[in-house]
């Protein structure tokens, strides 16, 4: 599914022949990998954040072909933070993922302390790169200056000459990967990381895991619980990928909602038109966004935004309500004023440019090309696209053209495991309504595979993974089922178990900014504060 690239970016090492030879392994157990990892050497961390807090980090040997355990190796960077509880209060591991695919997950260990009443302390947190992500070694770059570069063609492709041009551009991108990545591009499917998650456990030696995902990583959460049933103990699924949709129709299903979506922001910053003067109606707003667009088609605006840097600040505004007033402000500016600086800001802080800044798009890129085999007729991508920018034109060519590189990837496809919750212990499944990036309705499904699950939902939230970001209700929610146990009651038919307020739009009043200046003022953004980027 297509994500802020910013969310994709993450720092990593270009992908080379950095493989070892594994030592013998004993022969494999029913239902396990056969793989016995040695414990992780803990040591100090690099970030300055984890070292604050105490953390241990280490690498962790696995096979690059689970299938050939005595081959050769990759290795995982892997951070712990231990429980603060006393051991008899102790309640195991907690294994976490930011999303992606190809979010860095190392600094998630920090997650605990945001769990109310210090009940993240019963717990050791533990963060990690997936394979080919981050710190891991290898770590997957391709060409970061051809994916966010200033300027780019104008996404839709309303010309001949654009889509030939896309189309080579996706092809370049997917034959720089081949050429950077080789071998591993056989081996960093979601079931290669579900596989690496069963070695973390063996070299903690835990019995059983905790885990908490956002976005994608409630992907990895499903398909380990179904591999692995028994060896879930509590897990917290945050935004919740439809398995039915992986990954083709995931994005098209993301694109009408992201539309959705934009348009609730459109009529949030009219409300505000005292602050922002860009319209008292949802619709004007709206019609300057695209007569902005198409301005900068003409002329980009300092030379470097075109339209393509104009819808990508404002993607961010339909994943999350963090970002709506910083937006909104560098859009009055530059329809007000005709001053470019903040939007070209938001650009550059979210989409960074340069050799190596691409391993997180090179790795969503990765796991979901060889996930699950995309289509490969591009008439099929064509009328499926049009057909949908008819409806929701907001994302559409954006994220088709983001995937566009999988119809000329290199690397094993696989068949995406059928997920089935029906072994698997209570969980706690957490949306909000119109999360766009993993619609609603995928956790109405997921609800219905795993029938121990209870679903929260932010009733008539637009923020996607949203927990712990200071909603009490939600989060006292994610608190009790962590300490001992407790969920709501399930309830019948096909909806949510309990609702709670979603995040609260901002108010960008002078009064509320003053506020929100104030020390212990504005929100947690807990993701933001606990990963380098998602």
């Amino acid at each position: 599914m297509r994500r802020l690239l910013a969310a994709a970016v993450a720092i990593g090492l270009a992908a080379g022949g950095a493989v070892a030879s594994a030592p013998a392994q004993a022969t494999p157990v029913r239902g396990e990998t056969g793989y016995t990892p040695a414990p992780i050497a803990w040591g100090t961390c690099e970030s300055p954040g984890l070292q604050r807090r105490g953390a241990q980090c280490g690498m962790l040997t696995v096979p690059l072909d689970y299938r050939r355990p005595h081959g050769k190796t990759i290795k995982l960077a892997v951070s712990r933070i231990l429980h603060k509880s006393s051991d008899a209060d102790y309640q195991g591991v907690m294994l976490t993922n930011p999303g992606g695919p190809g979010g860095s997950g190392l600094t998630l260990s920090v997650l605990g302390e945001y769990v109310p009443d210090n009940v993240g302390g019963d717990y050791d947190w533990i963060g990690f790169d997936p394979r080919g992500v981050g710190s891991s070694e290898p770590s997957l770059t391709c060409d970061g200056d051809l994916t966010t570069a200033y300027n780019r063609p104008y996404y839709v492709p309303v010309t001949r000459s654009l889509e030939k041009e896309w189309l080579a551009r996706s092809k370049k991108y997917a034959e720089a990967c081949a050429k950077a990545g080789g071998e591993l591009l056989d081996h960093v499917k979601t079931t290669d990381t579900v596989a690496d998650m069963e070695s973390i456990r063996k070299a903690l030696g835990a019995r059983q895991i905790n885990y908490y995902g956002f976005s994608y990583g409630t992907y990895l959460g499903q398909v380990y619980s179904t591999l692995h049933p028994e060896r879930v103990r509590r897990m917290v699924l945050d935004g919740n990928v439809d398995p039915r949709g992986v990954w083709y129709d995931a994005n098209l299903a993301q694109d009408v909602a992201f539309d959705k979506n934009i348009g609730t922001y459109f009529a949030w910053v009219a409300k505000n038109d005292a602050v922002y003067h860009l319209g008292t109606s949802g619709k004007v707003v709206e019609r300057k966004y695209y007569a902005t667009l198409e301005k900068l088609r003409k002329a980009p605006a300092g030379g470097v935004i075109g339209p393509d840097e104009w819808a990508d600040v404002f993607t961010s505004a339909a994943y999350y309500i963090f970002d709506w007033t910083t937006i909104a402000e560098a859009f009055a500016a530059y329809v007000n004023d005709g001053d470019i600086a903040g939007v070209k800001a938001l650009y550059d802080g979210g989409y960074p440019q340069g050799p190596g800044t691409d391993n997180g798009y090179a790795m969503y890129l990765a796991t979901q090309c060889t996930d699950v085999q995309w289509p490969k007729n591009w008439n099929k991508w064509q009328r499926d696209n049009w057909r949908t920018y008819a409806k929701a034109p907001f994302l559409t060519w954006g994220n088709a053209w983001f995937n566009a590189p999988c119809r000329y990837w290199k690397g094993d496809v696989g068949r995406p495991v059928r997920v089935d919750g029906k072994k698997a212990p209570a969980i706690l499944l957490i949306s909000e309504t119109n999360d766009a990036a993993t619609p609603y309705s995928g956790s109405l499904y997921v609800r219905k595979l795993f029938p121990r699950s209870v679903l929260l939902e932010g009733v008539g939230g637009t923020t996607h993974s949203a927990s712990l970001n200071g909603v009490a209700c939600t989060d006292d929610t994610i608190a009790a089922y962590l300490s001992d146990g407790t969920l709501p009651d399930r309830v019948r038919g096909n909806r949510s178990d309990k609702q709670c307020e979603p995040l609260p739009q901002p108010d960008p009043s002078p009064a509320a900014a003053k506020a929100a200046a104030a020390p212990g003022g504005g929100s947690s953004r807990v993701l933001q504060d606990t990963t380098v980027q998602r």
